[in-house]
């Protein structure tokens, strides 16, 4: 994960406390399980020592790429969002002109991106297109399917 991130307080929390937990508790269960498949004989052909030691492998790294991740966060204080264009947190009513259907989302980080709840990444697709757009202007994004044009019709916080 290279570059700068930008997030909520919340989220910048909600990492801090992963990081804790994994090397708090996972870590030492990780270790734990190592120790306990070790005790059971020959490593050569014990499957659960292997199995204690990739596990212990891929959290080493999922620790590792958050350290890096929290080493580029940088946050986004949501009082001070402009909401003349469209920028990261803010919440922005588009048409889709083709089916003339109104969607909102609001702009977030990679971590943050919940489709499910509206939040898309500035970096997908419909983020990359619509970042930087005012009320009014026509955002096309490239799709599967051909491309789709979007209104942009209010930007709010």
């Amino acid at each position: 994960m290279n570059g700068i991130q930008y997030v909520t307080k919340e989220r910048l929390e909600q990492m801090k406390e992963d990081l804790q937990k994994m090397k708090g508790v996972e870590r030492p269960a990780a270790s734990k399980a190592i120790a306990e498949a070790r005790e059971k004989g020959d490593l050569k052909e014990n499957a659960e020592y292997d199995a204690a030691k990739e596990a212990q492998g891929i959290l080493e790294a999922k620790i590792a790429a958050l350290e890096g991740a929290l080493a580029n966060v940088r946050i986004i204080d949501e009082s001070t969002i402009d909401t003349s264009k469209v920028s990261i947190l803010t919440k922005v009513k588009l048409t889709n002109l083709k089916v003339k259907k109104q969607v909102t989302y609001q702009l977030v980080s990679e971590q943050e991106a919940d489709f499910k709840v509206g939040k898309i990444s500035i970096s997908s697709p419909i983020g990359r297109c619509i970042l930087g757009k005012q009320p009014g202007e026509i955002a096309e994004v490239q799709a599967p399917a051909g491309v789709i044009q979007f209104r942009i019709d209010e930007i709010s916080k």
